[in-house]
């Protein structure tokens, strides 16, 4: 009887677990203000790096993101020609629903992509739009 609680107990623990998405955020995601705004809660992470890009800047002329970071100018990666180069960050675990409100979050300059970062996590990460295939 104490067996089949426990079982039962851990299978309605994993199917009411949703789903997560790694997140890696370089940027104003990181920001309480912005996450709080945009996903209603403070997200917790751990430092990663992105492997192969590097940082530009983009002008920000949206109102509602600008209100949101407080910031004119965001970074963006960009793919580097230099394999040494890296982006520092932090990876969040999120739900795809917060995946959505990032999306929702960020300018028509950035594209969403698959990467695999440093520690070997596969996340999404936004990059310059130019740039995603």
């Amino acid at each position: 009887m104490i067996i089949e609680y426990c079982i039962f107990s851990l299978y309605q623990r994993r199917i009411n677990k949703p789903m997560t998405e790694f997140l890696f955020s370089y940027g104003t995601l990181q920001l309480e203000k912005v996450q709080l705004s945009s996903f209603g809660r403070i997200l917790k992470g751990d430092k990663d790096a992105l492997i192969g890009y590097s940082l530009s800047q983009v002008e920000i002329t949206d109102e509602a993101v600008l209100a949101q970071s407080e910031q004119r100018f965001h970074p963006v990666a960009i793919p580097s020609a230099n394999r040494e180069d890296k982006v520092e960050g932090v990876v969040f675990e999120i739900t795809p629903a917060e995946l959505l409100k990032a999306d929702a979050y960020e300018v028509d300059d950035y594209a969403r992509v698959a990467v695999t970062l440093s520690s070997g996590k596969k996340a999404w990460v936004y990059i310059l739009k130019e740039y995603a295939q």
